[in-house]
């Protein structure tokens, strides 16, 4: 069992400590910044424009109210009002649709960036000469032609 406890913290701090883990743990903490600020630019900047458009409309503010707040006869709240926050929801899906083009964007750049490097690469090696074949071994000479070399030499002696 102590070998299996072990075993297992062995494995976690292999698991923990591989590059993509952190370049995980690094994306979320990213992702969470780029979330924050498109929040804000969709809050502050974009649907100010659109509410004042259409009305002067905070969007922030539009609500179905499903039963009203209860209020005692000082007029302090008791009960909160229930309802339906449609323009909250109007916010996140223009959140959510920035984030997911900005996403879209960058992996487009990337995915054409690699077809890119691939495309020269590809370039490259046809360009490149062709290496030169290296020549062929001579081949044994056969026991007819040592023995005339033998004859020969001979001869000259």
């Amino acid at each position: 069992m102590a070998e299996e406890k072990k075993g297992f913290f062995k494995e976690f701090k292999e698991f923990i400590t591989k590059g993509n883990i952190l370049d995980m743990a690094v994306g979320v903490v990213v992702g969470g910044a780029f979330g924050k600020i498109v929040t804000s630019l969709v809050n502050d900047i974009v649907m100010p424009p659109i509410g004042m458009a259409i009305g002067g409309v905070d969007f922030a503010n539009l609500k179905a109210v499903i039963q009203p707040a209860v209020l005692d006869e000082a007029g302090e709240v008791v009960k909160e009002a229930v309802s339906i926050n449609y323009g909250s929801f109007i916010q996140t899906i223009i959140e959510f649709i920035i984030i997911a083009l900005c996403i879209f964007l960058v992996l487009r750049g990337i995915i054409k960036a690699k077809a890119l490097a691939e495309k020269a690469k590809k370039q490259e090696e046809e360009a490149a000469p062709a290496p030169e074949p290296e020549p062929a071994p001579e081949p044994e000479p056969s026991e007819e032609v040592l023995l005339l070399r033998e004859i020969r030499d001979s001869l000259k002696k």
